[in-house]
């Protein structure tokens, strides 16, 4: 019963359907110039959001990101932003702004998918936003389209130890 869950899951998101498929897989540089890799964050749960400046409900649900993944410091969780914007300076830009407001606005990792290197099944998505859930072992647990659901909250924190 188990299965039908998760092959449902794997069609919406647009991941493998076999279980000898790669791990979800995500890597490159942030906007920063960091090396990022997805899968050094394994035992971690991670929130994956893809946004752009253009999406007004992206933008919007950036405090509640935030606030959120503040308020999980000290537990193992990692937001990672992805912006999926054309133009890498416009997500520059957008940082920019955010650090003359605060300067710790942005602290989790900030990612343009024009430079990333995409693996596991893992593709762009057509539309944002678009927010991925992922246990501590990399598996994607849950997939929300569209305006972060209370529902991806509580799966981040029923995840949690």
């Amino acid at each position: 019963m188990r299965l039908l869950p998760a092959l449902l899951l794997a069609l919406v998101a647009g991941l493998p359907l076999s279980a000898s498929a790669q791990p979800l897989q995500l890597s490159g540089p942030t906007l920063d110039g960091s090396a990022f890799n997805l899968q050094s964050l394994r035992g971690r749960v991670v929130m994956l959001f893809f946004w752009n400046t253009d999406c007004v409900p992206c933008v919007q649900r950036m405090p509640e990101l935030r606030a959120n993944a503040a308020g999980w410091r000290g537990k193992p969780f990692t937001l990672v932003l992805v912006s999926t914007d054309r133009d890498r300076e416009a997500a520059r830009g957008y940082v920019r702004t955010l650090r003359q407001v605060d300067k710790e606005a942005v602290d989790a990792p900030l990612l343009w998918a024009g430079e990333q290197r995409l693996g596991g099944g893992l593709t762009l998505p057509a539309s944002v936003p678009l927010t991925l859930v992922i246990d501590a072992k990399g598996a994607v647990v849950a997939r929300h389209a569209g305006r972060i659901a209370p529902e991806a909250w509580d799966e981040v924190a029923g995840l949690l130890p």
